[in-house]
């Protein structure tokens, strides 16, 4: 499944990202990579953007960002 159809407070270990290079480098600099655990904090109303949390830090990421993070609940 993707990051953006999960539901809050779900802890999901990453499985791979799809996005282009210049977004996979800027989600590694934040810690989310393969098999990293995240945390689903929060989500803006509609969805548009959500809050994880890897490791001890925040991330904001939007919908469409999201949506290349493929996730499984652990």
């Amino acid at each position: 499944m993707r990051l953006n159809e999960c539901s809050v407070g779900k802890k999901l270990k990453i499985l791979k990202l799809h996005a282009d290079e210049t977004l996979k480098h800027r989600l590694i600099s934040f810690g989310i990579m393969k098999h990293a655990v995240i945390e689903l904090i929060g989500e803006a109303p509609r969805k548009k953007t959500i809050e994880i949390k890897v490791g001890n830090m925040q991330v904001a990421l939007r919908a469409q960002e999201a949506k290349m993070i493929e996730v499984e609940e652990i």
